[in-house]
């Protein structure tokens, strides 16, 4: 009997949370419109991969405020930001950090490590392909591992720890493009468009003036963890596993489950990562709602974003100007509707 009725409080506690998660996410919004003009599903996206454990990488031309909308994101939350302009020059060291050589009572001069912009819990780490790839596995090794190495020793990072990068998709010269493993540990890639006409208006009209107003803080690390592990705990149905499987199985050229039509497009398909991040996107995307269920919907909102990177489109595809997202566009309204 103490079993079940720990169980029911459980249950009566986390509905309480999601409430609670649905409210913060509104203010969060709210407070973001006082200097973030439109980009909803931008932002949407952006506290799906917080509530997820996820990292995203933001793609878009230059001057559509991908730099001020993160900051902005980290400036409603009582956390440290840290941001991070990779250059060609950009050594692992100038982000991990390193040991220095100080001074110590006694005239003595011992080793000390100095940490580097990465020991902080929101990372924007700005127009990331023009580090070498040297730099890029130490970034690598934190947004999987939560952790750095330097010089043989490690060092963990304290949660919460959330990686947004941006990419500039028009200017590839000295550039070092991300390898696909690296991609892979994007939970998002989200497209930042350009904005509407009357976005474009209040944009010039509001940004213009003497000074920007401040965000109040409406979040502190305690409670983003806290609601990360709510998210973990929403309930997902059968039916909605099978088709986050069967929509990754899709995608993967040279498996049975592949359409005709699909094989000659891509290259190479995507793999259980995707599954894991549609699942937790979805059940992310439910409590920032107030659904204590995932549905349909969910798993299919986020469906693009988490596969447009993992969808490698072959030559064909690139000659018929298909892209990864025509591509994954479609199976999603396939399977939708064979659902």
């Amino acid at each position: 009997m103490t079993n079940t009725q720990n169980s029911d409080q459980m249950q009566a506690d986390d509905v309480a949370a999601i409430e609670e998660l649905r409210s913060v996410y509104d203010q969060l919004k709210g407070e973001l419109a006082k200097i973030i003009i439109g980009q909803e599903q931008v932002i949407e996206y952006l506290a799906i991969c917080l509530f997820s454990r996820g990292h995203a990488l933001l793609m878009g031309v230059p001057g559509l405020a991908k730099t001020l909308l993160i900051s902005q994101f980290a400036e409603t939350m009582e956390l440290q930001f840290s941001r991070i302009q990779f250059t060609p020059d950009l050594m692992p060291m100038d982000i991990t950090g390193t040991d220095i050589l100080q001074e110590v009572p006694g005239h003595k001069r011992e080793f000390e490590f100095v940490k580097g912009p990465l020991f902080a819990n929101i990372i924007l780490a700005d127009e990331i392909n023009r580090a070498p790839s040297k730099t890029q596995a130490a970034m690598l090794e934190a947004m999987q591992e939560y952790k750095v190495t330097v010089i043989g020793r490690t060092f963990q990072l304290t949660p919460p720890f959330f990686v947004l990068a941006t990419q500039n998709p028009i200017e590839q010269e000295g550039t070092y493009p991300l390898p696909e493993a690296q991609l892979d540990r994007f939970m998002f890639r989200i497209e930042v468009d350009y904005p509407e006409r009357f976005e474009e208006i209040e944009i010039a009209r509001t940004t213009t003036g003497v000074s920007l107003p401040s965000l109040e803080h409406i979040l502190t690390g305690d409670r983003v963890i806290a609601f990360q592990d709510l998210v973990r705990r929403v309930p997902v149905a059968d039916h909605i596993y099978e088709f986050a499987v069967d929509l990754a199985r899709a995608t993967r050229p040279k498996g049975d489950a592949a359409p005709d039509w699909l094989k000659p497009l891509v290259a190479w398909g995507a793999g259980p990562r995707a599954v894991q991040y549609m699942i937790l996107g979805g059940k992310a995307r439910a409590a920032l709602s107030g659904s204590y269920m995932v549905r349909l919907e969910d798993v299919v909102a986020v469906a693009e974003p988490v596969l447009m990177h993992r969808v490698i489109i072959s030559f064909t595809a690139e000659s018929e100007n298909v892209t990864s997202r025509d591509i994954v566009n479609r199976l999603v309204e396939e399977l939708s509707e064979g659902g």
